[in-house]
């Protein structure tokens, strides 16, 4: 088996950013118990600010039936899900396949972000365009943090896979030469 080494801070995004999108899944699902006057929105505190920021989390997408909240938190625990089996295929089987989970992953996190913002784009801004500059500053702000560390991620991962790849053929073009004299 190849040797592996997972990289720690690509680790530490995943353990960190976990209990976030988390959190931020279970609002989405549990609205309207987790708005503003739910039962459960003492848990989510901290979402009264957001969802006055982003109508993608408050009442307006609630009201309207819109799906695309509920459907980037499913993705959201997906990309989760995968999150964890990179976790523990990098630190537990210890298999050189863990950064392919870890791509897939990444690139769910990525893609999903880039959605969320081109839908802002396409739709005139409808979810926070009524906005002063200081929420949208806050809006850019935090969720840029997902689309940097994100696209970092992914260069760096691509990177060790295809040394990875490229030191594969290496020795599989050096065992054919040998096996062919």
């Amino acid at each position: 088996m190849a040797s592996f080494q997972p990289r720690g801070w690509i680790s530490v995004w995943f353990l960190i950013n976990f209990p976030i999108i988390i959190y931020d899944t279970l609002y989405c699902f549990l609205r309207p118990r987790s708005m503003v006057g739910g039962d459960l929105n003492w848990l989510w505190k901290s979402y009264e600010l957001w969802q006055e920021i982003d109508h993608v989390y408050g009442l307006p997408a609630y009201e309207s039936g819109d799906g695309f909240t509920n459907a980037q938190a499913l993705l959201n625990l997906l990309e989760q899900i995968t999150g964890v089996i990179y976790l523990y295929l990098a630190y537990v089987v210890k298999t050189p396949a863990a950064p392919l989970i870890a791509f897939a992953s990444n690139t769910s996190c990525l893609s999903k972000t880039i959605l969320y913002w081109a839908q802002e784009y396409y739709c005139g801004f409808c979810a926070i365009g009524h906005n002063a500059l200081p929420q949208l500053t806050l809006w850019v702000a935090l969720n840029a943090v997902w689309l940097i560390v994100p696209t970092i991620i992914a260069v760096q991962l691509y990177q060790d896979i295809a040394a990875g790849l490229r030191t594969a053929a290496r020795v599989d073009d050096a065992t054919k030469r040998l096996k062919s004299k």
